[in-house]
């Protein structure tokens, strides 16, 4: 299936429309304000289109996953083509983008997250050209991880999204932005070279027969490497559970972990989400932690099913752990937004310990919880800065009484607050249902000890509750003004979603069941998972 538009296949326009936005924020004069910000809101809103279309034209039958005549909407073309280079011989990197029931959710929620982060930032007045251009460039990053199949180019828009983003937090976040910013580069930079090194492995040890002349060449293609037939016999990464498989598994594992982040790597994210802007709290609980997981899913798992079956044990026990620790960190915090921090670290470990099941329900429930936790923790951290915009604290024991001051507001809050801790109607519950229930197969007492989790998620957010919105409102809050236009703008649709797939799933889980057990099929295929002895 190919989509395209001035022969330009449609995927390629999602991906670097936001860059025209850019190019064109960066060529209006500075003092034009209200000019650059509809030029962004406009380059995401096409992006959105786009998007919408894809999901209506997204065939639901087609699995992907290891085969690329499933994958829809493909591209691929010849980017880098060297053919003498002495030893090493031929390098051949393509530009390869198509998307399946793994990557279109993702897609869907980037494009709908970064529209709402430029709405977010309509009250930015510091260097707004910048700041703009900086998360339209972000934008661009982020949709690339989602929709390449080309390992390079994957590592390509997974660096890209690095540089803007340190960026946008040291320039325009709060008073330690510095050491956020630096913490987070650093953290980042250290799984990219983990990456980057399994990356050239995996080159040297994969070659596939070129499409022309039928010779053997070395490729990036993530597809090519899930096949073990294309392995060469004396190459570094040949042969199912051998030692340098398992130690590529753990480096692209640690790679992606940082990004989730997983425990003992989560130290960067309550730093980040405190300092950056609301927009930048938005997009990294919204979409960046999720390309951890979704490189799990489509890169590391996929490409060494062997090790991926081998560490199911620890991967479930740092989902237990994230998932205990996250919530008892989060209930022991004052600050509102490091609050909803630490809740990311607790809620992404349900997707660890859904994956780690390895059956259709956890691996559905993993990818449904991204989809979910992207929408309502977008709302929790949007919530924040609309009291920040007006307060100038994040203190959770400088408010109270806010539901009769703000009652919009804090009805908004109420939905996003009990979705996040599961409540049935509203989309978290779906999501937590499939992989706790997919967990219980496979880990059955690291998932009882993990349900502890709910408890604790209940009594922090329900406590938030009553010292924020409950109570006697203090005198200086008095004249607090409720929730604006703009402000519901960006709420309401992530409230109508919440909602709507708490009561009707469908939408969503239809695009994710056949590529779901097509993943779960071909990792138990190679391996018959005669390590968990099943």
């Amino acid at each position: 299936m190919n989509n395209n538009f001035l022969n330009i296949g449609i995927l390629t326009w999602m991906t670097f429309i936001p860059v025209v936005g850019m190019i064109a924020v960066l060529l209006v004069p500075k003092e034009q304000k209200t000019t650059i910000r509809w030029i962004s809101l406009g380059a995401t809103i096409v992006q959105l289109i786009f998007s919408v279309i894809i999901y209506t034209n997204f065939d639901r039958s087609l699995a992907g996953v290891n085969n690329a005549a499933t994958m829809q909407f493909v591209e691929r073309y010849s980017w880098i083509d060297i053919k003498s280079v002495e030893w090493f011989g031929r390098i051949h990197i393509e530009y390869f983008l198509g998307i399946d029931g793994i990557s279109v959710p993702m897609v869907l929620l980037t494009a709908l997250i970064s529209f709402v982060a430029v709405l977010s930032s309509w009250s930015i007045e510091k260097s707004i050209k910048g700041y703009f251009a900086l998360l339209l460039l972000l934008d661009t990053g982020m949709m690339g991880v989602f929709v390449s199949l080309d390992f390079f180019l994957f590592y390509v828009f997974w660096e890209i999204m690095l540089l803007p983003m340190y960026f946008l937090i040291g320039i325009w976040g709060g008073p330690r932005r510095e050491y956020a910013a630096i913490k987070f580069f650093i953290y980042t930079l250290f799984g990219s070279v983990l990456m980057l090194l399994v990356l050239i492995a995996l080159y040297f040890s994969v070659s596939i027969p070129d499409a022309s002349t039928g010779e053997l060449v070395h490729t990036f293609d993530m597809i090519a490497m899930m096949n073990p037939a294309n392995y060469e016999a004396n190459s570094l990464l040949f042969g199912l559970n051998t030692s340098w498989r398992y130690i590529a598994y753990v480096g692209l594992f640690i790679g992606f972990a940082i990004k989730v982040p997983i425990f003992p790597f989560h130290t960067w994210l309550p730093d980040a989400h405190v300092e950056a802007p609301t927009a930048i709290s938005v997009i990294l609980a919204g979409v960046l932690l999720k390309m951890g997981t979704y490189g799990l899913m489509r890169v590391a798992m996929p490409i060494f099913p062997d090790a991926a079956i081998y560490y199911l044990y620890p991967l479930a026990f740092l989902g237990f752990i994230n998932i205990v620790y996250g919530a008892l960190c989060a209930m022991a915090q004052t600050d509102f937004k490091k609050l909803i921090a630490y809740s990311s670290v607790s809620h992404m470990g349900i997707v660890l310990l859904g994956m780690a099941a390895l059956n259709t329900q956890g691996m559905i429930g993993a990818m449904f919880q991204m989809f979910n936790h992207g929408t309502i923790t977008a709302m929790l951290f949007l919530i924040v800065g609309v009291i920040y915009d007006r307060t100038h604290t994040r203190g959770l024991n400088d408010f109270g009484g806010l539901m009769n001051q703000m009652p919009k507001y804090s009805a908004i809050m109420v939905i996003a607050f009990f979705a996040a801790l599961g409540l049935p109607g509203l989309s978290g519950f779906v999501s937590e249902v499939f992989s706790f229930l997919g967990a219980f197969q496979t880990f059955r007492w690291i998932t009882i000890a993990s349900t502890l989790g709910i408890v604790l998620t209940a009594g922090y957010m329900l406590w938030t509750l009553q010292r924020v919105f409950l109570g006697e409102l203090p005198e200086k809050w008095k004249s607090l003004t409720d929730i604006n236009n703009r402000e519901l703008i960006m709420l309401v649709p992530l409230a109508i979603i919440v909602i709507l797939l708490g009561v009707y799933p469908t939408p969503i889980l239809d695009l994710m069941n056949a590529s779901a057990n097509e993943l779960v099929d071909f990792i138990k295929g190679e391996n018959n998972l005669t390590i968990l002895g099943q």
